[in-house]
């Protein structure tokens, strides 16, 4: 790199990325890479060229996420409508929609509906007339522990398809959730580590979480109804095709065949990669906006930095398939 002659005003002339050639590199001694995510141009340029019909889009992350409008989910929908939102949400991985101000929670019930069937959570309170909704009501007595990258509800045999969540209230400031691509971080894996984790499954346990809310005389019968699954490191997406990382640090307790320390260690490096905001959408919710995205896609993360001010959310989750 050359610089100006005169010592008192020594400036470079190029930047130094110049001779980088537009790669990544990790910053020694630490495994933080820098440098730009090449693989990620093609995908923003498909999802920024995409148009539709029913609604409008503006695309807010490089692969995910994106925020429609003209459309409210309240009342009937054509079918034609829902098989464009399907697309929308195969194409985003995460969707978001604003001042939805007319949706009540049946109508919440129904809309998910239109995808699949929805499921009943074990472990978490439900709106009191309608149990497919689970209710996150956080305050002052009760914190928010969704400040983790996760999937939802890995530990079943059939984790859920995606999930669409109601802001009934919200903090003035604070309480997003961020949203993370797992095909986007497993394509920025090395081929190392790529062929390393092909085959490899893992464990997936609810205990890792709700375990502590099971009275010790009920963890038995517990178990017996949701034993340990496990599922494929990297899972293949049921109708994209894509593969996606599928471990998270809540659900996961271990990789199969591989000594404890290492299949930590394992899991722990794939994890870090959801880190990266290249990889992230992030949505800051406003009252009566609402969040759809594809569980089998993504992980997401929900900012626990409102405490001790009230957040009240709704989810319906929809029933999804056995990972392979």
């Amino acid at each position: 790199m050359s610089t100006s002659t005169d010592p008192a005003v020594a400036t470079a002339e190029r930047d130094p990325a110049s001779e980088l050639a537009a790669k990544r590199f990790t910053v020694p001694p630490y495994d933080v890479q820098v440098g730009p995510v090449g693989h990620l141009h093609r995908e923003r340029a498909r999802l920024a060229a995409l148009e539709w019909e029913h609604f409008e889009a503006r695309p807010m992350g490089a692969t995910i996420g994106a925020e429609l409008s003209g459309i409210r989910l309240s009342g009937a929908l054509s079918d034609e409508a829902i098989a464009e939102l399907r697309a929308a949400l195969l194409a985003y991985k995460a969707i978001f929609f604003r001042d939805q101000t007319d949706l009540t929670a049946a109508d919440h019930v129904a809309f998910a509906r239109r995808f699949g069937e929805l499921e009943v959570h074990p472990f978490i309170p439900a709106n009191p007339d309608h149990p497919e909704l689970v209710r996150f009501e956080k305050g002052a007595d009760v914190g928010g522990y969704e400040n983790a990258w996760h999937a939802d509800v890995t530990w079943r045999e059939c984790p859920s398809m995606g999930a669409v969540l109601h802001a009934v209230s919200v903090p003035r400031t604070g309480g997003d959730t961020l949203f993370c691509d797992m095909h986007a971080v497993y394509e920025g894996l090395d081929a190392e580590t790529k062929t390393q984790i092909g085959e490899l499954s893992a464990v997936h346990d609810f205990m890792q979480v709700f375990g502590h809310q099971v009275a010790d005389q009920d963890k038995a019968a517990m178990r017996e109804q949701y034993p340990t699954v496990e599922h494929p490191v990297v899972r293949t997406h049921p109708e994209t095709g894509l593969p996606t990382l599928f471990v998270n640090r809540i659900f996961t307790s271990h990789i199969v065949g591989l000594e404890p320390d290492e299949s930590t260690a394992l899991i722990d490096r794939l994890c870090r990669q959801a880190d990266y905001p290249e990889y992230q959408c992030r949505f800051q919710w406003t009252p009566d906006s609402v969040a759809f995205w594809d569980n089998r896609a993504v992980q997401h993360y929900a900012a626990s930095d409102y405490w001790p001010d009230v957040r009240i959310m709704e989810r319906a989750s929809i029933i999804g398939d056995r990972p392979v």
